[in-house]
């Protein structure tokens, strides 16, 4: 095979249409813009959320607080589901991907105090509730930060 005998799959690349040339190919005249009107100008385009000069959405809707664009949520685990783990076990992020207890983990896990636990495991995570931290330690677990 060399160079010049390559060629694209059939189909695959058409020619372009040819805009404003004459009536009898479908695209004359308005060459598919329509008549008049902002679009239908060179250069007009319309920004996006643009409503027409009606306000818009986003300015209609009230805002309240504050929301950081900058946050890094932490993904919540319970202390039932680690229920499922053998006496002695270290659990970390990838573990609980691995068995399906989380989905993702793109910032690190908090474990919170819901449930009971009733074995003695090693937990690695970057949170502790109050509750969860001293339901581990209280049999003989460890809750260490990452």
């Amino acid at each position: 095979m060399n160079l010049h005998e390559l060629s694209p799959a059939p189909g695959s690349v058409t020619e372009g249409k040819r805009k404003g040339r004459g009536a009898g190919t479908g695209n004359g005249k308005t060459a598919g813009r329509g008549h008049k009107g902002q679009k239908a100008r060179s250069g007009g385009k319309i920004r996006r959320g643009f409503e027409g000069g009606q306000m818009p959405l986003a300015r209609r809707l009230p805002k309240r607080g504050f929301n950081n664009i900058f946050a890094k949520p932490l993904t919540e685990v319970k202390l039932s589901a680690l229920e499922c783990f053998e006496n002695g076990t270290e659990i970390t992020a990838q573990v609980l991907l691995e068995k399906n207890i989380i989905s993702k983990c793109p910032y690190g896990i908090k474990v919170i105090g819901n449930g009971t636990l009733s074995k003695q495991l090693t937990v690695k995570a970057a949170a502790y509730s109050a509750s969860a931290k001293e339901k581990i330690e209280a049999l003989g677990g460890k809750a260490e930060v990452v």
